[in-house]
């Protein structure tokens, strides 16, 4: 993977720093990083999360850097910045079930961990910016579609509510401290290292999995809901292209995402054919806090970022699928 590089720019003279780096994300971005020679990216990871498996590949490489810790203590934060040009905060607690089951525990993580993130970059004295991992959760109860940056509706779920303000909070700081950081609103992002296991594992690992297992699969609600699914790539294009864009760019949202609306039964349809299996999924209630639609204006990312989704829905499904098996 990664071989069109999304930068321009000399890396070997950068220092990265990447939050959540055990992560699916945040892996990554790690890998692209180290394959264009980057002078150090270091990974501040506590592993509640990521999976030091995601990271056994660079252990060897002199321009890594793992700092184990948490984004909840202050001090780690600023550790984590020291030397650093360029940060993505990708660190965070996911998922919409998981923050209704425990809101307390996805508050800590996602708001105050996210302020220290924000404080640590407003005394850091060599950070130029900061991407951070935003969330189409954002969006809320909002029906129009496309979703478009600037018109969202009523959080459904405590972890949307996090996601919204840490928007807030880039804002914010910004207008008082002049600190650099763009979020990026990631929609149902899958690829490589997506992890199938775990109560709150996405979409569409449990079906590459349920496939695999030889497994019917369940589906939330009717199935004839919609996301915009986003591979990978796509998303560690962004990233980059946010390290690096103009000043026009500076504390602004973006939507990133592949302008392609699918169904959740279509999804299925389609990953069922490509593994050659006649299994029929299992039907059950919707899940709470869930969007019904979703499908994302990708036009201000393309303008001010420079941003173009390389991969399609059903390339990334091939490339995903070949990596599971």
């Amino acid at each position: 993977m990664y071989s069109n590089p999304h930068h321009t720019v000399d890396l070997s003279e950068l220092s990265f720093l990447i939050t959540g780096g055990g992560g699916f994300i945040g892996s990554n971005l790690t890998e692209y990083l180290l394959k264009y020679n980057a002078k150090k990216v270091r990974v501040l990871d506590n592993f509640s999360n990521g999976h030091r498996e995601n990271l056994t590949e660079f252990m060897d490489n002199p321009a890594f850097e793992l700092l184990e810790g948490d984004i909840r203590d202050l001090e780690t934060c600023k550790k984590a910045m020291d030397g650093i040009d360029y940060v993505s905060h990708q660190a965070a607690l996911g998922s919409v079930p998981r923050s209704i089951n425990d809101p307390a525990t996805t508050n800590e993580v996602n708001i105050s961990g996210f302020l220290n993130m924000m404080i640590a970059l407003k005394d850091s004295p060599t950070v130029k910016r900061m991407v951070y991992a935003a969330s189409s959760s954002t969006y809320g109860d909002s029906k129009a579609l496309p979703k478009v940056e600037d018109t969202i509706g009523k959080p459904l779920s405590p972890y949307a509510v996090t996601k919204y303000v840490n928007e807030l909070y880039a804002d914010v700081f910004g207008t008082t401290y002049d600190t650099d950081v763009i979020g990026l609103r990631y929609f149902n992002v899958f690829g490589p290292k997506q992890s199938p296991t775990g109560a709150y594992a996405a979409v569409i690992p449990l079906f590459m999995q349920a496939l695999k297992d030889n497994e019917p699969s369940k589906i939330n609600g009717d199935g004839e809901q919609t996301r915009d699914f986003t591979f990978i790539d796509n998303v560690v294009q962004a990233n980059v292209k946010g390290f690096f864009a103009s000043k026009e760019a500076k504390n602004e949202v973006f939507n990133v995402a592949c302008g392609e609306r699918i169904t959740i039964n279509y999804l299925w349809e389609s990953l069922r054919i490509a593994a050659n299996s006649e299994l029929k999924a299992i039907y059950g209630p919707n899940r709470q806090g869930d969007v019904r639609d979703s499908l994302a204006d990708i036009s201000k990312a393309q303008n001010l970022l420079g941003y173009k989704p390389k991969y399609t829905v059903r390339e990334g499904l091939k490339i995903t699928w070949d990596y599971f098996n």
